[in-house]
């Protein structure tokens, strides 16, 4: 399915971010389920028919239309290069922007919706281990597409968050084993478009920092803005944060074995992107240093809700995931 065949009933998405308590998503106008949260956005299963079949992620961070625009003429061009430059496959995708009557301005991210079942996080605690071992191959395969897209001329680059949830089969229904060669895999993270031109970062990463509490802006831009966006223009980190985020999943019994298949790959197939090795250690330092760092983040977000809404008698239009096993 490509942008064009995706007809998206705008109207309706004014009338449910208008319904929408950002406190208590699920008593909102138009009934809704949330599927999934990212960092700056929350991603819903709208239940109306125009809406069936499809993920609407909800990206509130915008303050004027030209941010709105600037936005999602690069989601679409990221969209674009990914399936017809490197030969990534994406799912239909669309656009639509949304002023409310109060609040920030807000951009819905359109995705066809695949079953719960092929998704990666899930397909880690379904298959057996041989079988998740041939994902992972799958999934690096098509992260050196990047890269090696990257290296073939020096205009554009693009980033790759590459965490096992962002990764799907692209059939409907899952297979008992995985065959190598034989997995085909969809990118679903297309929202967070990281592409640079001439060195220069066409996303506005300021974006990232609407939804942080206001004490902690000046603090998360100095010190981890440049980092947090830079992992994923680097194969080496883009593969440790993959490893690492198998802890938040529940499956830390597949990284030893998953890190000696990276570093074969690396050996093999990775020898130009400057990926070296990847170590046990570095993994879990990564993970205890992120966790700790989102854990502190959402908990100051709360708080900030908290004197927002309570003391200041103000709107927050962000929605705060519910507590996160990490």
């Amino acid at each position: 399915m490509t942008t064009e065949s995706i007809r998206i009933d705008k109207q309706l998405l004014e009338r449910f971010e208008n319904g929408i308590n950002p406190r208590n998503p699920n008593e909102s106008a138009i009934p809704a389920r949330i599927i999934g949260y990212g960092e700056i956005s929350t991603i819903f299963e709208i239940l109306e028919p125009s809406l069936a079949g499809f993920a609407c992620k909800r990206l509130p961070v915008f303050k004027t239309e030209e941010e709105m625009q600037a936005y999602e003429l690069l989601f679409h061009e990221y969209n674009r290069v990914l399936s017809e430059d490197i030969g990534i496959q994406v799912p239909g995708y669309a656009s639509a922007r949304v002023i409310p009557l109060k609040g920030n301005m807000v951009v819905y991210c359109i995705q066809e919706r695949l079953l719960p079942g092929v998704i990666g996080n899930r397909l880690i605690h379904t298959l057996d281990n041989d079988s998740v071992i041939v994902l992972f191959r799958a999934v690096l395969a098509e992260m050196a597409k990047v890269w090696e897209f990257n290296a073939s001329q020096d205009r554009v680059r693009l980033g790759l968050d590459a965490q096992i949830s962002n990764w799907a089969l692209s059939c409907d229904t899952v297979p008992g084993v995985l065959e190598e060669g034989g997995t085909d895999l969809v990118y679903i993270d297309t929202s967070t478009p990281l592409m640079r031109v001439r060195g220069v970062e066409q996303l506005d990463t300021e974006l990232f920092l609407r939804c942080a509490p206001s004490f902690l802006v000046w603090f998360i831009r100095l010190f981890f803005l440049k980092d947090v966006v830079g992992r994923y223009y680097d194969f080496h980190l883009a593969v440790v944060d993959l490893l690492a985020n198998l802890f938040k999943e529940g499956r830390a019994d597949l990284i030893e074995p998953l890190i000696s298949e990276a570093n074969r790959f690396f050996a093999c197939r990775a020898t130009g992107f400057g990926a070296s090795p990847v170590t046990c250690r570095e993994v879990r330092s990564y993970y205890r240093e992120d966790a700790m760092i989102w854990r502190l983040y959402q908990g100051l977000r709360r708080l900030d809700r908290f004197l927002c809404t309570r003391l200041l008698r103000q709107h927050y239009c962000y929605i705060l995931p519910g507590a996160i096993k990490r």
